[in-house]
């Protein structure tokens, strides 16, 4: 599995600098709302496919550090 810290990037010319999914545009804050919102692990997935339960779970790995 991989480490969390290597799925999240931070740079100033992405989003304002908000800690983001490696490849994406897609912010850790993001994916914290949209599962305090209600929405399942599967749910997120399904609506944005270029996520992996790996970056989910390294979202709350993040938040918690």
């Amino acid at each position: 599995m991989t480490k969390p810290h290597t799925l999240i990037t931070i740079d100033p010319e992405i989003r304002f600098g908000k800690p983001c999914i490696k490849g994406t545009r897609i912010a850790v804050s993001d994916i914290l709302q949209w599962l305090a919102s209600g929405m399942s692990n599967k749910e997120i997935i399904e609506d944005y496919p270029s996520l992996q339960i790996e970056h989910i779970l390294a979202s709350l790995s993040f938040k918690s550090s």
